[in-house]
C-alpha cells in the first residue's frame, strides 16, 4: 500500500481543470480528474497519494458540509447538543467533527453571530428536526471565516480572535480560536 495523507481541502474547479487547496495554502494538482466530483470552493475530506511537483493520486474525495456565518443569533439558535471531536481554523475555515444523532430526518447546522455582543461570538445551531431516537453519525463540516476579516480591511493582516460556544450533552462548551 502507497503512503497516503488525508486531509481537509477545498476542491478549486477552473473549467475542465480541478485542483485542491489544502489549508495551508499548498495547491496539489490530480494526476486524473476522473471520478472527482464536486463544486467549486465545496469542502472535503480528501485522501492522496503525494506524487512530484504538487501533483497526487487521489485515492477518495468526500464532500462535507461546506457553510459560511450566517446572522440570526439567537432567533434562529437551534440547542440540539452534540458529541465534539475536533474543533479547529484551518486556512479560513472553522473546521469541525462532530457525533450527531441521527435516524432519518436531516438535521439542520448553522454557524451563527451573535451582533449583540462586544467580541466576535458564534454559535454552532444544530437541530435533530424532532428526528426519533436513532445512532451516533459523525459529521465533518467547514464554515468560511474571511468575513471576520473584511469587516476591518485595514487590519488584514492581523489575527482575529473569536469566541465560539457549541452546546454539547454536558453542557455549552466555550472555545477561544483565532483567525490567522
Amino acid at each position: 500500500m502507497d503512503d497516503y495523507f488525508v486531509e481537509f481541502a477545498t476542491l478549486l474547479k477552473e473549467g475542465s481543470s480541478i485542483r485542491f487547496q489544502l489549508d495551508n495554502g499548498q495547491l496539489l494538482t490530480p494526476e486524473s480528474n476522473k471520478n472527482i466530483k464536486g463544486e467549486h470552493k465545496q469542502r472535503v475530506i480528501l485522501n492522496y497519494t503525494p506524487l512530484k511537483n504538487n501533483r497526487v493520486k487521489v485515492n477518495h474525495v468526500s464532500p462535507i458540509y461546506t457553510g459560511a456565518i450566517e446572522n440570526g443569533y439567537p432567533e434562529r439558535f437551534n440547542n440540539d447538543p452534540v458529541k465534539i471531536q475536533s474543533v479547529w481554523v484551518g486556512g479560513d475555515y472553522l473546521n469541525l467533527i462532530i457525533e450527531v444523532e441521527y435516524r432519518e430526518k436531516p438535521i439542520t447546522l448553522a454557524l451563527l453571530r451573535n451582533l449583540e455582543a462586544a467580541g466576535i461570538e458564534l454559535y454552532l445551531s444544530h437541530s435533530r428536526n424532532n428526528d426519533l431516537p436513532g445512532y451516533p453519525q459523525i459529521m465533518h463540516a467547514s464554515f468560511l471565516l474571511s468575513t471576520l476579516r473584511s469587516e476591518h480591511p485595514e487590519n488584514s493582516k492581523q489575527t482575529v480572535p473569536f469566541r465560539l460556544f457549541i452546546n454539547t450533552h454536558a453542557g455549552m462548551r466555550l472555545f477561544q480560536l483565532e483567525l490567522i
